[in-house]
């Protein structure tokens, strides 16, 4: 592996909301030097569950995606709040999306969005044994809240409205995961 770029300098170029973006002025090993511009998130990560019932089912929202514009099939997700830890706001986010908590959470996987350009990275958890718990979220509308099954993610990936790389991943990672363990359901 080659030593990471030097970065010569590094200024705030823009902000937002949620993002601020950066110009770093790098210079690579062999004396290459160029410009690159990331997403910088200031915050405390994010998670997606992957909520799994005995019969092997998934839990599934379907929610406005605003840089779509339009409505699509997803796993519940969110922000880590300052001072909580992952597998907290995995359930946090659960109940409050889904009407549902669990009393046992895995912690799968962390994935990057493409990290050419962002640096942002979500925990991917494994939640068992749900159970009703109904939470007050942050949400503009009603979710809709529907179950899949955890062993037809290729009938999920036919359906228009299923495409989030990060969802389809963690799919097919707690199916992976379900089978080590020898849960035959998810097969």
């Amino acid at each position: 592996m080659p030593d990471r770029p030097k970065i010569l300098s590094s200024r705030m170029v823009a902000h937002s909301r949620l993002f601020e973006v950066e110009s770093l002025d790098l210079r690579f090993s062999n004396g290459a030097e160029r410009t690159y511009e990331r997403l910088v998130n200031h915050g405390h990560g994010a998670v997606m569950v992957v909520a799994v019932d005995l019969d092997c089912r998934v839990l599934m929202i379907q929610e406005y995606a605003g840089g779509l514009h339009e409505y699509c099939l997803t796993l519940p997700k969110g922000l880590v709040e300052p001072g909580e830890d992952a597998l907290a706001a995995a359930n946090r986010e659960l109940m409050e999306e889904t009407g549902f908590g669990a009393h046992h959470l895995e912690p799968l996987v962390d994935l990057s969005l493409a990290p050419g350009y962002m640096d942002h990275r979500m925990q991917v958890v494994l939640a068992r044994g749900l159970y009703p718990a109904k939470l007050e979220g942050d949400e503009p509308e009603p979710l809709i809240v529907s179950w899949h099954r955890l062993d037809d993610i290729l009938s999920l990936l036919n359906r228009d409205d299923f495409h989030e790389a990060r969802a389809v991943a963690a799919l097919f990672i707690a199916r992976e995961r379900l089978i080590q363990v020898g849960d035959r359901g998810a097969t």
